[in-house]
């Protein structure tokens, strides 16, 4: 097996740190247009195997060529969110950019399947997809399982309990309209409701939904620990065909009264890419907020289109 990353800034280098720390694939491939950049954090991550005892094959380059053959492709390429800006600000400059990296991949691996970080989320996937022209169970977007990690860290700090004990479920669109979905969420199998009063839920949920936005107040640019941890996570489900039920960007055909879009909703992961969309059962208030959520996504698009076209 073969991984490419592209983007060597701080969410690729974990990506990619994190795969190779699995020692689940044969080669991993750093690729940035900055040269030297990739080439220097490949040969730092090889002087750690036999700290971390892998044996994955870590390759820096600026050229595509390097590429051909992958599995599978972690797309992170972009510009970064600054204090002040939503990841809607991203939106030109930033599809520009995965569909030039989109092309340039995938015209020397046409069988590989796609994970966008690129924010925003959502549109960057549907620009990945679009520029590919895969399949759309080999084209998804890491979002949900960022989301939900934070949300289950969020749950622990505040219960004092164990995040290995927190299941969770969030959907919708990567920012703040993603929706949380606290009846679905358990401590030890216990529903979260059961355990924390509806006010303490509540601040959790707007934390989470701006949890971004906290980390870059704080140190002026965006997350990468837990967002390259999070796409690390389905390269590893879909390298492992192991059908881990993992919340993701998906194409929506139908599914939620939705069509023609990347949203988050929970998915079967294997070797195909996405094996399956799973359809929860939804409360009229939670399907009104998923499709709002859904709503600000093709709003996005639209917006997308205006500048290209501009």
């Amino acid at each position: 097996m073969k991984v490419t990353v592209i983007g060597a800034g701080n969410v690729g280098a974990t990506v990619a740190e994190c795969v190779v720390r699995k020692d689940m694939v044969d080669e991993l491939v750093l690729i940035d247009i900055v040269d030297g950049l990739p080439q220097g954090k490949a040969l730092d991550m090889a002087e750690s195997a036999p700290i971390h005892l892998f044996d994955t094959r870590v390759v820096g380059t600026n050229d595509y060529a390097d590429t051909a053959g992958s599995d599978i492709c972690v797309i992170t390429a972009g510009l970064a969110r600054k204090p002040g800006m939503s990841r809607d600000d991203l939106l030109g400059k930033n599809a520009s950019i995965v569909k030039s990296v989109t092309d340039q991949f995938v015209a020397l691996s046409p069988d590989a399947t796609i994970i966008v970080v690129s924010n925003p989320l959502d549109v960057m996937t549907y620009v990945a997809y679009m520029a590919s022209g895969f399949p759309s169970n080999r084209v998804l977007g890491m979002a949900g399982i960022l989301d939900t990690a934070r949300y289950r860290a969020f749950i622990a700090m505040e219960l004092g309990v164990s995040v290995k004990d927190i299941q969770a479920l969030l959907m919708g669109g990567h920012g703040d309209t993603m929706v949380p979905l606290p009846r679905y969420t358990t401590v030890g199998g216990i529903p979260l409701p059961e355990l924390m009063e509806a006010d303490k839920i509540d601040a959790i949920v707007d934390r989470t939904k701006f949890g971004g936005g906290e980390i870059v107040k704080l140190m002026g640019t965006s997350a990468w620990y837990a967002p390259g941890a999070a796409a690390a996570e389905m390269v590893e489900a879909i390298v492992k065909d192991s059908s881990r039920v993992l919340p993701c960007a998906v194409w929506m055909n139908g599914q939620y009264g939705l069509d023609g879009i990347f949203i988050g909703a929970p998915a079967r992961l294997g070797k195909n890419g996405v094996e399956e969309i799973i359809e929860v059962e939804l409360t009229d208030d939670e399907l009104a907020l998923m499709q709002g959520s859904a709503q600000h996504v093709r709003d996005n698009l639209a917006a997308l289109e205006r500048i290209q076209n501009s």
